[in-house]
């Protein structure tokens, strides 16, 4: 297991869904924010899957007994990442009995709240509040996420950025989908750059 950060750095959320994000909490070279319970109760809340009064009550009785519920997130993630790796091959009922044992067990409370889409227009959601009785609770927000994300995404737009050591993942949703980095700003910058020294140096 990589070893919780002291002082984890912000999390890459670019994926354009919380599920993508929450496959994005470990990059390439090991970065992981899901490394106790301590920095997946803080990965929620900056993620937006919690609430800063739902991430106060799962600190009371202590953050380290929520380190189990990270284990079971960082396994979640994996599973996830299995699900998506190889979208032609339609997979075993067996391997979405973790995400299904999950989905069974939630309590939480449900509302009809009213936002508006791109252009303006008025758009309904669901937005559900997670009970938090249970440590383990915690892990709803990201199931309802992963299933979001299966049921309702159209996964032909996942990309995986093209830089060269980057490992994060977005959904491409550029009118053209022709996106190639997980931010223009890093990888994108990165790339511009190497290619100025190749055309100097030739």
């Amino acid at each position: 297991m990589t070893a919780p950060h002291k002082n984890p750095p912000e999390p890459h959320l670019i994926g354009g869904h919380l599920a993508i994000d929450f496959l994005n909490s470990i990059t390439a070279d090991r970065t992981e924010w899901l490394g106790s319970g301590a920095d997946f109760l803080v990965w929620l809340e900056k993620s937006g899957a919690i609430d800063a009064n739902a991430c106060a009550k799962a600190r009371e009785g202590g953050v380290e007994r929520l380190d189990p519920v990270a284990t079971e997130a960082r396994h979640l993630r994996e599973q996830l990442r299995a699900l998506l790796s190889d979208r032609s091959v339609l997979p075993q009922a067996d391997r979405l009995s973790p995400l299904n044992e999950l989905l069974a067990a939630d309590e939480s409370r449900a509302r009809l709240v009213v936002g508006t889409n791109a252009e303006g227009a008025p758009r309904f959601h669901i937005e559900r509040a997670p009970a938090l009785s249970r440590p383990d609770q915690l892990l709803q927000p990201l199931a309802w996420a992963i299933a979001d994300l299966l049921c309702n995404e159209d996964l032909n737009l996942l990309r995986r950025c093209e830089g060269g050591a980057c490992s994060l993942m977005f959904i491409d949703r550029t009118k053209s989908h022709a996106r190639r980095w997980c931010s223009m700003a890093v990888c994108g910058n990165r790339a511009k750059a190497a290619a100025h020294r190749a055309r100097t140096k030739g």
